[in-house]
């Protein structure tokens, strides 16, 4: 059994990680604990303080009681918005206080880019345009080029929480590019597990969301990989390469 234990801020999309469950193997299990957020609100300050070490330590010891072997801050904008340097000493810090390998949502999605084999990326964020600016300047410190970027202006992850799959459409139909290998979809407040595969269709390529990009960096971290092709792409092959997707695909570096 391979078992990710995941911090979560408070209350949004949560229910996608016991779905990501069933469409993964038998013996992978997601134990969440949901962490205080503070203010609800989609803005840089607001974000820093969601992503304090003190309070995402908070259920270090029971998911450790889980039998957690790595542990992830399950936040995009409570990754990102502590700046690169940052997010890496917040990181550093929840590993040292659980004694387990750890990582968060953002940096994740710098690993899941270079997974794919991919360099250029459209952002489709549910954030206003600032902040949807500060994910795209954390991607930029991972060597990564947003070639176009899409903001929906949520003002909270409440918000966001409530979005279904016409907006997560609308979102990344604007924010796709010719240029860009992939899209990424940050926040772990958008429920988007049951839509990625929709996504990658709609598109003809790649589609990242925050909460498929936690789990798969959770068992980057844990050293196990799993073929699930119905979580999208990045768990369509074990290895590291894009593939060409149907119809609309793009023929990439092998």
């Amino acid at each position: 059994m391979t078992t990710v234990g995941l911090l979560y801020p408070g209350h949004a999309a949560e229910d996608d990680f016991p779905r990501t469950e069933i469409l993964l193997d038998t013996d992978i299990r997601l134990p969440l604990f949901s962490t205080e957020t503070g203010e609800d609100v989609y803005r840089a300050d607001a974000l820093r303080e969601q992503g304090d070490p003190d309070r995402i330590a908070e259920g270090v010891e029971e998911l450790r009681l889980a039998g957690a072997e790595a542990l992830i801050w399950a936040s995009s904008g409570g990754s990102f918005g502590q700046g690169w340097k940052g997010a890496h000493e917040q990181i550093a810090t929840l590993a040292r206080a659980a004694g387990l390998p750890a990582s968060s949502t953002s940096i994740g999605f710098g690993h899941a880019v270079r997974e794919l084999g991919a360099r250029r990326v459209a952002v489709a964020a549910p954030y206003p345009d600032d902040v949807t600016g500060l994910f795209a300047d954390f991607l930029a410190s991972a060597g990564v080029e947003v070639v176009a970027a899409a903001s929906g202006g949520a003002a909270s992850s409440a918000e966001a929480g409530s979005w279904g799959p016409d907006e997560l459409k609308r979102l990344v139909r604007e924010a796709d590019h010719p240029d860009a290998e992939v899209v990424l979809v940050p926040d772990t407040s958008l429920h988007t597990t049951a839509y990625i595969p929709e996504l990658e269709e709609l598109l003809g390529k790649p589609v990242l969301t925050a909460n498929q990009v936690t789990v798969w960096e959770g068992l980057r971290l844990a050293d196990r990989r799993t073929w699930a092709p119905t979580l999208g792409t990045l768990f369509a092959s074990r290895e590291p390469v894009l593939r060409k997707l149907e119809p609309k695909g793009i023929e990439v570096r092998e």
